[in-house]
């Protein structure tokens, strides 16, 4: 559920007087990505990897294959991407699909704004079908859920929802897409946004779902007591039903979502919540094997973290170097970059990169969902688990460390100096980012691994 732009299809529901992003704008992104839609569904010929994408076949799983780098954006916009198959390879999430841990057997639910259709806008069902064709994945298993926003036109989507949803099915290409709806103007208001993520959430309750992908974010002080209270009784439900709840941290780093005052955001920085930060991943453009991150900084976006003006520290963050009485966020983080992105692919052959913490949020809920398979349950609430694991001598096998970077931001109003990324735990990439191959069977079968000691 998006709330910041980049180079996506939806509006920020505040306006950033003198805001002038350093990537494509808006309103450059609408009219290239249309354009440009229209051309090759017209009959162009549309980007191609540097070799093609081998179909997915029983043997591997419904990995996709690991080709070459591949160019995203529109015409005038060159960006490399990874592909699907170099993400895999980069987060450990490729020898699990080999063994058939692919999400299969599991919800995975994601809010999204309801949009009319239009010329800035797509189908959700031809753009993953065309992603699965590009990168040989299975076919997605999408269902839309109506209830809260009641469109007559559910497939209609803009860029946050073709992101959310191919960055889930590329990482855990068996589970299920359950795209929730919320009313358009679910992002212009701390009251439309609560309404909107607790609907979400008891949506997912109901369809007993492994994981709810929440891309939104809105800055703590907006939001009224009873707001708040309302927010963490619908995630506090989600935990006694086993239902994860994963958050974007949001893209403005110290400040967070909407500018000053420094801040964290809801619904990351609820205790209740994994929140997700951002990096710039380093890999190789060939194989995709991991090199290295640093904390994700493009002057006016950034990976927003902090501490909580809301909520005590947890008793999972009790100890944690650089956390003192307050609620750290975030928990974890990985790729926002668009420099380093995922490529995603809009029905007519369009690449875009998968950028901002929204990229990285249905990443880590998707590799939760393969714990879930892996474990034959649901694991629900995983932040302590996550925090023993990152706590033992596990710590670089499952997670990679991040500690480069910061997140300050430029503002019109000025330099707002925010937080360094540090060895262990810190306020902008928390414990860093996952290797799954070592990460999913901790958080599946603890017990194999001598208890929550590791």
């Amino acid at each position: 559920m998006p709330v910041k732009p980049i180079i996506r299809l939806v509006s920020h529901p505040v306006t950033r007087p003198g805001h002038r992003p350093r990537r494509l704008s808006l309103a450059a992104g609408l009219a290239a990505v249309a354009a440009l839609v229209a051309c090759l569904a017209a009959g162009s010929a549309s980007a191609a990897p540097a070799r093609p994408a081998r179909p997915a076949t029983a043997g591997s799983a419904g990995a996709a294959a690991a080709v070459h780098a591949v160019s995203c954006g529109p015409p005038g916009y060159f960006i490399q991407c990874y592909s699907p198959g170099q993400y895999q390879v980069a987060y450990g999430v490729a020898p699990l699909l080999r063994r058939g841990i692919t999400g299969k057997g599991e919800t995975m639910v994601m809010p999204e704004l309801a949009n009319r259709p239009g010329p800035n806008f797509t189908d959700i069902r031809k753009d993953l079908a065309a992603f699965d064709r590009k990168f040989g994945l299975p076919a997605a298993k999408l269902t839309v859920t109506t209830t809260l926003a009641g469109t007559s036109a559910p497939y209609v989507a803009g860029t946050e929802e073709v992101e959310d949803t191919e960055v889930v099915h590329a990482m855990a290409p068996g589970a299920r897409l359950d795209v929730v709806l919320v009313p358009a103007n679910a992002t212009a208001s701390a009251a439309h946004f609560t309404a909107a993520v607790t609907g979400t959430i008891h949506a997912a309750i109901t369809q007993h779902a492994a994981v709810v992908s929440i891309s939104g974010s809105h800055g703590e002080h907006f939001f009224t007591r009873a707001q708040v209270a309302n927010l963490h009784a619908a995630l506090r439900q989600a935990a006694d039903r086993h239902v994860t709840v994963v958050a974007s941290s949001g893209d403005t780093g110290v400040i967070s979502d909407d500018g000053p005052p420094v801040q964290v955001s809801l619904p990351a920085s609820d205790p209740l919540v994994l929140g997700v930060g951002g990096t710039a991943l380093g890999a190789s453009t060939f194989t995709g094997a991991y090199h290295g991150e640093m904390a994700w900084n493009a002057d006016t976006e950034a990976s927003a973290g902090g501490y909580s003006s809301l909520f005590p520290r947890p008793a999972y963050q009790d100890g944690v170097a650089r956390i003192g009485r307050m609620r750290g966020v975030p928990d974890v983080a990985a790729n926002a970059d668009a420099s380093t992105a995922m490529a995603l692919t809009f029905s007519g052959g369009v690449l875009y990169p998968a950028q901002g913490t929204s990229a990285a949020t249905p990443l880590w809920a998707a590799v939760i969902a393969l714990a879930d398979q892996d474990a034959g349950h649901h694991l629900g609430f995983v932040n302590p688990a996550i925090y023993a694991i990152a706590r033992s001598p596990a710590y670089h096998r499952a997670l990679h460390d991040v500690t480069t970077g910061d997140n300050s931001v430029f503002w019109p109003t000025g330099l707002f100096t925010g937080y360094t990324a540090a060895p262990g735990w810190d306020p902008v990439t928390g414990w860093g980012s996952p290797n799954a191959h070592t990460l999913v069977p901790l958080l599946a079968h603890p017990a194999h691994h001598g208890g929550t000691g590791f």
